[in-house]
């Protein structure tokens, strides 16, 4: 038997991310006050996470 592809282990991260970003977005169109910050915090994942991949891959160079 062979081993079905592994989504998860491939697109999880990604998955997750773009979850994130989802909801920072929708939460910056459809709330105020506390969810303008929220939609932030958000939307700020995805860039400290390729700032931080950015950062592992030129120290390794």
């Amino acid at each position: 038997m062979s081993q079905p592809f592994p989504y998860r282990k491939v697109y999880g991260t990604a998955m997750i991310l773009a979850a994130i970003t989802l909801y920072g977005l929708l939460s910056a169109l459809f709330g105020d006050g506390v969810w303008d910050e929220l939609s932030w915090v958000a939307l700020s994942v995805p860039l400290a996470v390729i700032v931080w991949k950015y950062s592992r891959t030129s120290r390794q160079e």
